[in-house]
């Protein structure tokens, strides 16, 4: 039976992709991280996703890219996108897709918790 509480991250960089994993894992969420939108979509496991955590830019395809692609697949799992680059174009290309909302780094546990708990009562 598909675990409803688990998340993916999707960042190339290594340690915020493993401190992002421990922030969310000690929020009780069950965790998978990839190294790149590539590996994420290759892997197609998302029917059990609750939410995506996507880094914006990455090595290869942007985290935008990757669920454009994603969303062209079909239903896809809402995702919440974190940037150390904020901008207004980003923040509007990642409304366009939909995104719950776009974090600049580092993430801060309150606010992604808030968000990921909504998605909750929300019944995602």
């Amino acid at each position: 039976m598909p675990n409803p509480s688990v998340i993916s991250i999707v960042d190339d960089d290594q340690s915020l992709r493993n401190a992002t994993r421990s922030l969310l894992r000690s929020l009780g969420w069950e965790v998978r991280v990839y190294e790149s939108g590539e590996e994420f979509l290759d892997a197609n496991m998302v029917s059990d996703v609750v939410c995506i955590v996507s880094d914006v830019q990455m090595g290869g395809m942007t985290g935008l890219e990757m669920y454009e692609i994603l969303l062209q697949r079909g239903p896809a799992p809402p995702i919440i996108f974190i940037t150390a680059f904020p901008s207004e174009a980003t923040f509007a290309q990642a409304r366009k897709l939909g995104a719950i909302c776009v974090f600049s780094k580092p993430i801060d546990a309150t606010k992604i918790q808030q968000r990921l708990d909504e998605l909750v009562l929300d019944g995602h």
